[in-house]
């Protein structure tokens, strides 16, 4: 065998290194997608939107996308910037609503994170001759575009505008604006409207002033945007997006089928409820309660008067998120999408997706009532000293959910853990802190209420 080179030695040394080297740990995002459209993000900071807040343990989550962070805060040194002044700290975290976005500047301190900045997102400010009200738009939309002679453009991203528009809407995303500006008017002294999530969206203003630069002199924002149309109007959605963004992705909704039921019932949308549209009083008597904010879809022959008129109702009832499937079931039908026959439910039934990680009322209480060698789970209360001193369930591992980090030892890691509180706000923070190191975990997210004997009620 011929004698190694100098090089080649100093590869043959140093190829094995390299080969083992593991590679870096994906960096978690620090900012929500919808964030990074407008902002970038210091090091010390996170963006997202504002989730439970426990306050008994000077706790609460931010949502960033599909992960959540857990953050403390000490209510004597925390900055809580709002749009309008509080009277004291905890009064100033508790009037963010909450998935406002917020950003978080924070500490780290043996993998707790320290809110010391908590900066609510304030409304967007523009000049009151670049924006247009509710009620000129609802007037417009009445119109129709060519009556009214306007242009409206929905600058929120593809997936959002699936879920519903303002009827007469375009979608033009922001974040894609240059790359669709095709789909503005050729007339640059048309009347161009543009709106987003609300008063603190960014999105619709960058697109004013992108329109601007193009040369549009008569461009204007619908500040309020979808929210406030929402609370007064229905919106819609077309065949497509009713299949891509609610039925293929097995998102919970009503589908309300309008048209007669002899009719219906050749063919309608799976999933569809009859509805007789001279009999909404006895239909809401029924529905799923507008608190759970269930997305609506009302179908009728041809998107009409008929399903807009289901929809007012619904509207009027205080329900939030109703549309209107445009050009109805015929539409439907000629987007050749799948069709069912046979009866219609007569009933309406809304189940919110659970949030990630939760378990069930029936399936805790049937664990709980186990005995504790033969539940197979951890069940770990994470309530604080002055809580479980009046009761605990029987067997349970109790930990407060400050000092899970410092008391992880008492955690066995070859077990399932259920986590409980009182209410399933600290449950699910320390879930998410369990998660984070590798625990299997879940948690209860209602009401619970434990007495002296270990035994328990759920609301």
């Amino acid at each position: 065998m011929k004698p190694l080179s100098l090089i080649h030695a100093v590869l043959a040394l140093t190829a094995v290194p390299v080969l083992m080297a593991a590679d870096p740990a994906p960096q978690k995002p620090a900012a929500a997608k919808i964030c990074t459209t407008c902002h970038t993000t210091a090091p010390d900071n996170l963006r997202g939107h504002f989730d439970n807040l426990a306050l008994k343990n000077n706790s609460f989550q931010l949502r960033i996308d599909e992960r959540t962070e857990v953050l403390r805060y000490d209510k004597t040194t925390v900055k809580v910037i709002t749009p309008e002044p509080a009277a004291n700290t905890e009064a100033a975290l508790k009037s963010i609503a909450k998935g406002h976005e917020v950003r978080v500047q924070f500490t780290e301190k043996d993998g707790v994170k320290t809110a010391v900045v908590v900066a609510v997102k304030p409304p967007v400010k523009l000049a009151a001759n670049e924006t247009i009200t509710l009620d000129e738009i609802q007037k417009l939309v009445a119109m129709g575009p060519e009556k009214g002679k306007y242009f409206l453009f929905d600058s929120r991203p593809a997936p959002r505008f699936m879920e519903g528009a303002i009827p007469t809407a375009i979608n033009l995303p922001f974040p894609a604006f240059d790359k669709q500006v095709d789909k503005l008017p050729a007339d640059k002294a048309a009347l161009v409207i543009f709106y987003c999530s609300g008063k603190t969206c960014n999105m619709s203003p960058g697109s004013l002033t992108k329109a601007k630069k193009l040369g549009y002199t008569n461009a204007k924002v619908f500040i309020d945007g979808m929210p406030a149309w929402t609370k007064k109007n229905h919106g819609v959605l077309s065949p497509a997006s009713l299949k891509a963004a609610y039925l293929d992705t097995n998102t919970p909704l009503v589908i309300l089928d309008a048209r007669p039921a002899a009719v219906a019932a050749k063919g309608f949308v799976k999933g569809a409820v009859t509805v007789d549209p001279a009999k909404m009083a006895d239909l809401l008597k029924t529905f799923p309660v507008a608190k759970l904010k269930p997305p609506v879809v009302v179908v009728d022959e041809t998107g009409g008067e008929t399903a807009k008129a289901v929809a007012a109702d619904l509207v009027k009832a205080g329900y939030v998120g109703v549309n209107v499937l445009s050009g109805g079931f015929k539409a439907w039908q000629a987007a050749t999408l799948p069709v069912e026959t046979g009866t219609l439910a007569a009933k309406a039934v809304y189940v919110p997706k659970p949030r990630p990680g939760s378990i069930s009322p029936a399936e805790f209480t049937k664990v709980a009532e186990l005995a504790p060698a033969e539940r197979g789970v951890v069940i770990l209360d994470v309530r604080n000293l002055d809580e479980t001193k009046n009761g605990v369930i029987k067997g349970a591992l109790t930990i407060p959910e400050p000092q899970l980090l410092s008391r992880l030892s008492e955690v066995p890691k070859d077990k399932k853990i259920v986590c409980h509180c009182s209410t399933g706000i600290r449950a699910e923070l320390a879930y998410h802190l369990l998660k984070e190191k590798g625990y299997e975990v879940r948690f209860l997210p209602t009401e619970i209420t434990v007495i002296d004997t270990g035994d328990f009620t759920i609301d």
